[in-house]
């Protein structure tokens, strides 16, 4: 029976080696094919990319590790409320692709800190955009390599040091050889593989419990075994273990809070640098246009599949370990995945009771979370947790229903397979898609740190005469550098991989959204009204942050809702840093003097159709 399950085990773990090495293989090898042999290249893949191919590129730039990994999980745990996830991210792309991708195309520069610079004619504005997007852009990839990070330890049974130094070490490949020309074209692979790995486990779950093959149908159709629609049988099991129901608004989060996060993660998208960028390398303005249209389509099948993964993964975890009556199933009876990903330190049991069974229901099994420790007494690796009083979780039936289970929500869309018995090479798939996920949006971020720092502060600041060469070679050496940051950043992460992107969604929201908008839109607004709303949306929004969640600091005060501002979260406070932004920047430029006529023209130019442009300047 052991040799068996050692012989099925190998199976799926070769299985992994091969599907995950073969597109490594191929991320390599497009890198290699598309050298980026000057500036243009590296930075904006010569603006020779058709539309479609850019737009999946955007597509795949766009669904990180956070969309991957762990947005289906929030949604699984939060249910109603993790629709801000869907509807900050994808609204504001509409935002984007409709007010500011076409305008910055037309200007025609290499990156936002250059539009920025030339809008406001201020050498100063453009540092301190150089400075709002390296914050940005290192928050963002500190959850892309958690994501890495999480999938290399599972399905790669490596350290997440070493993992990490191995996505590393990829991304270092075809990022810094192939800059955004190979970048480009690896995100359409990689969008291939994470589209495939994401849809094919969600429709095997849509059949098992509905019968429908199509997931988006599937989220509104009956149970297969009579039990009701979908949404309503979860709500029931949620109920009866003592979790809120599924579909119930406002829970865990108030409204205000619920509005404030989905403002700030829809502007915030439409003031990411690494996407903005992607709408450079297309030919033509109109280009801009249509690829940002092939793009929503792209990112849409993943974001309508999305909401029935999270639904069917919490399913799928409570009747596995509760068992199809809720009693609660033995450890010895318990499949393979629970342990493998219980060594992970990613998922955890304590027996409260004594009775040597499961029995996952709503309260804390755990508190405090530390490294995973050895414990032969304890079934192996276990993490590093203080155990709770049983009495804390909630009465179910009359009686106490301690929780006894840890779950890590970004563990929940990896886990599916495995838990819903698939076959191996769909958790092959899955392992595949959740490192390219993670990687394609690595590098698009570490791409625009590099082009900041060489582009905007060395070529165009600080050294002026630097050639082309030895320009594209400080491009490499920051893109060498910067890659080292992210891996530190993801050994150390601040929180699960949503919840990093959604500060990195705040920061854009508070800092450089405004002035894109407002550079297009208000030939009025003037360099100091800029700078000073930069700094004001940037400092407010990092300093709300690290004050409540602790980032890279012991947290100041409890991160609770009484305790934050108009009882917004730090997910949400960008939407604040927007508004602050906004006002300091209008007062401030409405008591200075106007932008020059020819900075006011050139506004005028940028928002004119080319015809009504050119007749303009005549």
């Amino acid at each position: 029976m052991l040799n068996t399950a050692w012989m099925i085990d190998m199976e799926l773990q070769t299985l992994i080696y091969l599907v995950v090495g073969a597109t490594f293989a191929l991320y390599i090898g497009i890198a290699i094919w598309a050298n980026a042999k000057t500036t243009g290249d590296f930075y904006i893949a010569g603006k020779g990319v058709h539309p479609i191919v850019n737009g999946m590129a955007t597509g795949a730039d766009w669904m990180s590790a956070a969309s991957f990994i762990s947005m289906a999980g929030l949604i699984s745990y939060l249910g109603y409320e993790a629709g801000v996830y869907l509807m900050g991210w994808t609204g504001g792309y509409v935002l984007l692709a409709m007010l500011l991708a076409p305008y910055l195309r037309k200007f025609g520069k290499f990156t936002v800190p250059e539009f920025i610079s030339d809008r406001y004619y201020s050498r100063a504005a453009r540092v301190i955009a150089v400075l709002c997007l390296i914050f940005i852009s290192f928050t963002y990839v500190a959850g892309q390599m958690r994501g890495v990070g999480i999938v290399f330890s599972r399905f790669l049974e490596l350290p997440i040091d070493q993992g990490l130094y191995l996505g590393m070490g990829i991304v270092f490949i075809y990022s810094v050889i192939g800059g955004m020309k190979g970048i480009t074209y690896t995100q359409v692979a990689q969008y291939i593989v994470l589209m495939f790995a994401y849809s094919v486990p969600a429709i095997f779950m849509a059949i098992q419990f509905t019968g429908n093959p199509i997931p988006q149908i599937a989220f509104g159709s009956q149970m297969s075994d009579g039990s009701g629609f979908l949404l309503d049988a979860l709500d029931k099991t949620l109920l009866d273990l003592g979790f809120n129901a599924y579909t119930e608004p406002f829970n865990d989060k108030s409204m205000i809070d619920v509005a404030a996060i989905t403002l700030a993660l829809m502007v915030g998208t439409a003031g990411l640098p690494h996407v903005i960028v992607r709408f450079f390398t297309v030919p033509k303005v109109s280009d801009a246009r249509k690829s940002a249209g092939w793009a929503l389509i792209f990112i849409a099948l993943l974001y309508t599949t999305a909401p029935v993964v999270g639904s069917l993964s919490r399913l799928n975890i409570i009747n596995s370990i509760n068992g199809p009556d809720n009693s609660g199933t033995a450890y010895t009876d318990m499949p393979s995945w629970f342990q493998t990903w219980e060594s992970s330190g990613l998922l955890g049991w304590f027996d409260h009771n004594g009775d040597g069974k499961l029995q996952y229901a709503a309260g804390k099994a755990f508190a405090g979370e530390g490294k995973p420790v050895f414990d032969a007494e304890q079934r192996g690796t276990l993490g590093e947790r203080i155990i709770t009083n049983p009495s804390e979780g909630k009465v179910v039936n009359n009686a106490p229903f301690a929780n006894e289970i840890y779950v890590d929500r970004d563990i929940m869309v990896l886990a599916s397979p495995e838990i819903a018995q698939l076959p191996n090479w769909v958790i092959a798939l899955i392992a595949a898609g959740g490192v390219a996920a993670a990687l394609s949006t690595a590098a698009g971020l570490l791409l625009v740190i590099s082009a900041s720092i060489s582009h905007d502060l060395l070529k165009s600041t600080f050294m002026h005469k630097i050639s082309e060469k030895n320009e594209l070679r400080a491009s490499r050496i920051t893109s060498a550098f910067a890659i080292l940051v992210a891996g530190y950043l993801g050994l150390h992460p601040p929180a699960f991989v949503a919840q990093v992107v959604a500060f990195a969604f705040g920061l854009a929201a508070s800092s450089l959204f405004p002035v894109l908008i407002m550079g297009i839109f208000s030939k009025r607004m003037n360099k100091y009204g800029a700078i000073c709303g930069m700094l004001t949306g940037l400092v407010f929004t990092m300093g709300y942050i690290i004050y409540f969640k602790g980032i890279f600091i012991e947290p100041m005060a409890a991160n609770t809702a009484e305790n934050w501002l108009f009882g917004i979260s730090p997910e949400g406070i960008g939407a604040i840093g927007m508004c602050l932004n906004f006002s300091v920047a209008f007062i401030v430029s409405s008591l200075t003097p106007a932008p020059p006529q020819s900075v006011q023209n050139m506004v005028e130019r940028i928002r004119l159709p080319n015809a009504a442009a050119a007749a303009h300047d005549h």
